[in-house]
C-alpha cells in the first residue's frame, strides 16, 4: 500500500540580503569630483551620487543636486559648466530645462548632473527611481 505524504501549505521563506555597499568618493572621475565641488561652491543642497555603472549602460554616475530657486539652479550648472571646460576642457554633450530651471540636465556622457528646485526633486525622486544604484559616500566638506 503507498504511503500518504502530507503536504504543508507553510512555505519556507528565504531571506534576500541586499548589501548596503556604497562606492567611495576616491573612485569617482576627476570630472565628477569637480561637478560636485562646483555645485558645493554655489551651495546646492542635498548632493547626491549615484553609481549606475553596475544597472546602466548610458552613463556611471548621476550627480543630483538642488537649489532654492531658478536663478541658484542656474548659477549651479553655470559654474559646473565653466570649471569642467576651463580644468578638463569638456563640455556637456547636451543641456536640457535651463530656461525654466525647474530641473536642469548636464549631459556629460559619463556621467548626468540633475539640479533639480525643491519642488521637482520632491517630484520626480530621482533616488527612488534608481534605488537599485549604490549610493557614493561624500565627503562632509561638501
Amino acid at each position: 500500500m503507498e504511503e500518504l505524504k502530507e503536504k504543508s501549505l507553510h512555505r519556507t521563506t528565504a531571506v534576500i540580503e541586499v548589501p548596503d555597499s556604497r562606492t567611495p568618493y576616491s573612485e569617482l572621475d576627476p570630472e565628477v569630483q569637480l561637478a560636485l565641488h562646483s555645485a558645493s561652491e554655489k551651495k546646492a543642497t542635498d548632493l547626491v551620487v549615484l553609481d549606475l555603472r553596475e544597472i546602466a549602460s548610458f552613463a556611471e554616475y548621476f550627480v543630483i543636486a538642488s537649489g532654492s530657486n531658478q536663478r541658484q539652479v542656474q548659477a549651479i550648472c553655470d559654474e559646473i559648466i565653466e570649471q569642467l571646460r576651463n580644468q578638463h576642457d569638456s563640455r556637456p554633450v547636451r543641456v536640457e530645462g535651463y530656461a525654466t530651471a525647474e530641473w536642469v540636465l548636464l549631459d556629460y556622457g559619463d556621467f548626468i548632473a540633475h539640479v533639480f528646485n525643491r519642488e521637482s526633486r520632491e517630484f520626480y525622486d530621482l533616488e527612488r527611481l534608481w534605488r537599485d544604484a549604490r549610493r557614493v559616500d561624500l565627503p562632509s566638506d561638501l
